[in-house]
């Protein structure tokens, strides 16, 4: 039976380590915080001690942590996950992270005979739970093919994006797009509110128009209401993929101006006011008088 060590249970965590359970793997668990882990030991996960003691004898590692920092720390410190792993070990980055933190990665994995790859993902924690997230994957096309198996329970649409780092790359893409469009819905409502307009119908009007997307979709009736209950995604979090997505586009896109820059400094109020919240709580940091 295949051995998968499962490293960080936040919110999506927790959903894509029960898949691999329900799949059939047999299943080492480790977190900060072990009472995230009680749900997956009562269905026949192993608590794992440290990263270290979780990957020992894994076919392969997988890991979603909050940003390079835990990912350094989880997989390269004395008892990180690359301590005792078995060369050809597969070493699954779901993490959101920096493309220059996964091409590190890379390189320190690859140099001991560990095969990295990065495969950051999209989905809310329901898609996390059910299997049904996006896997962005950047890999040789053979390592990913080696990958499949212990991709498939976690995701039901794989892209590949080419090399290492590439996955990142796109994800990081994705979420500075995000990050724009939800900043730039909320200074949109709080126009609206000021102006006195309809609320109701703007919400209506902005989740059916033509500026609707997932995001403003998800995010438009929620603003206007100042109903944030059942949080999936915090202010903080989106700060850290905005900042690092505008990191790598002021390296690729040196002489342009850039407005992923403003929706970096917007969440950067929203990280210091509110950081845990639901990102859609920046609303009332824009419609806040000053």
């Amino acid at each position: 039976m295949a051995r998968v060590a499962f490293i960080g249970l936040g919110r999506m965590g927790q959903g894509m380590a029960g898949r691999y359970l329900d799949a059939g793997f047999t299943v080492s668990v480790w977190n900060r915080s072990k009472a995230k882990a009680e749900d997956l030991i009562a269905r026949g996960a192993r608590w794992a001690t440290s990263p270290e003691d979780a990957a020992i004898d894994a076919d392969a590692v997988v890991t979603m942590v909050a940003d390079d920092n835990a990912s350094r720390e989880v997989w390269l410190t004395k008892d990180g996950a690359a301590a005792n792993m078995k060369a050809g070990t597969l070493a699954i980055e779901c993490s959101t992270v920096s493309h220059q933190h996964a091409l590190h990665m890379a390189g320190v994995l690859g140099a001991r005979g560990l095969i990295y790859i990065d495969c950051p993902v999209t989905g809310l924690p329901e898609a996390a739970a059910t299997g049904k997230l996006t896997l962005l994957v950047g890999a040789e096309a053979a390592d990913l093919d080696r990958a499949k198996p212990y991709l498939a329970p976690i995701g039901n649409v794989v892209r590949h994006f080419g090399a290492v780092g590439s996955g990142t790359v796109f994800k990081l893409i994705n979420n500075l797009m995000g990050a724009v469009q939800i900043a730039s819905l909320a200074e949109g409502i709080a126009m609206a509110e000021r102006a006195g307009l309809d609320m109701n119908l703007v919400a209506e009007a902005l989740a059916t128009g033509a500026v609707a997307s997932p995001q403003v979709i998800r995010h438009s009736k929620r603003m206007v209401a100042r109903d944030f209950s059942g949080a999936s995604f915090t202010a903080a979090l989106r700060h850290k993929d905005a900042d690092y997505a505008v990191q790598l586009a002021e390296s690729l896109l040196p002489e342009s101006p850039l407005v992923g820059r403003a929706a970096v400094e917007a969440y950067a109020r929203a990280k210091a006011e509110m950081p845990d919240d639901d990102e859609g709580r920046m609303i009332e940091i824009v419609s806040r008088p000053k």
